[in-house]
């Protein structure tokens, strides 16, 4: 869909919600380790998280150890390294992982190549590995063919572009495959599902919802297959809010559950 996809409405309804983090509910930085989601936007997940009976989940690239860190204090159904790893409601986790000596040997394969590349980096995920270029753009093409090349000879790997990061990972695994398997089990099941994510990572995901008749919303410009869009991080905040304010309207338990305020 182009770009003239409009915000998506505040409406009441019965549903789960899906949130990318970098670019979604946090502002990308220069270094992963720089991206902090404000106190305040915690707290709104976490009370629209109380208000939908839990139903409420990140979705992302980062390890789910990562995700915890960011999320700190509060602790959310998570699905890590694009659906990898994944953490229910329980507490249960569901990994998916590759051969030891394959992880050995394109943690070689990858050190010793992206050596020669100044200003890329490796991220070692366990089972998979993110290729950062994003302060070396010019190297895009040919770590971009990098990855390719090993995937190619690799059946079990898949391919997975991004912003200024490209992702070898175990194949069949997506934000898509994640969103579903959660919609399968409780509190989740029975709701419709509302996902919001800003890359290209996130189109599985947008599709899953979409065939759901869910709310699909893209965060930023470009090309899309979701059905709204929100301008920014900013306008994410602020939707989130938004969508919490008018459920705790229409909550039968009012006193439990005051107004959000409106200043980030």
């Amino acid at each position: 869909m182009a770009d003239l996809l409009t915000a998506p409405p505040v409406l009441p309804g019965h549903f789960a919600f899906f949130f990318d983090l970098d670019g979604t509910l946090a502002e990308i930085k220069p270094h992963p380790d720089q991206v902090v989601i404000p106190t305040a936007v915690l707290q709104m997940l976490d009370q629209l998280s109380q208000m939908n009976e839990g139903a409420l989940a990140l979705i992302s690239g980062r390890s789910m150890a990562e995700l915890d860190m960011l999320a700190r204090p509060y602790r959310f159904p998570l699905a890590g390294v694009h659906g990898a790893e994944r953490r229910d409601i329980h507490d249960q986790t569901h990994i998916v992982s590759l051969p030891d000596d394959l992880i050995a040997l394109l943690h070689t394969q990858l050190t010793s190549e992206l050596a020669r590349l100044a200003g890329t980096e490796l991220e070692a995920k366990g089972m998979a590995f993110a290729l950062h270029y994003r302060q070396a753009p010019q190297h895009e093409a040919v770590v971009l063919a990098l990855a390719k090349t090993l995937v190619d000879a690799h059946p079990q790997l898949a391919l997975q572009p991004g912003k200024c990061v490209v992702e070898i990972k175990p194949a069949g695994i997506n934000k898509g495959a994640a969103i579903s398997a959660f919609m399968g089990t409780a509190p989740f099941k029975g709701r419709t599902p509302v996902f919001v994510g800003d890359d290209l990572t996130d189109e599985a995901g947008f599709a899953v919802v979409n065939r759901a008749k869910g709310m699909s919303v893209k965060v930023g410009p470009g090309e899309t297959n979701a059905g709204w869009r929100l301008g920014n991080v900013g306008s994410v905040w602020q939707w989130i809010m938004d969508v919490a304010n008018q459920q705790i309207a229409q909550h039968s338990g009012r006193s439990q559950y005051g107004s959000l305020s409106r200043h980030l």
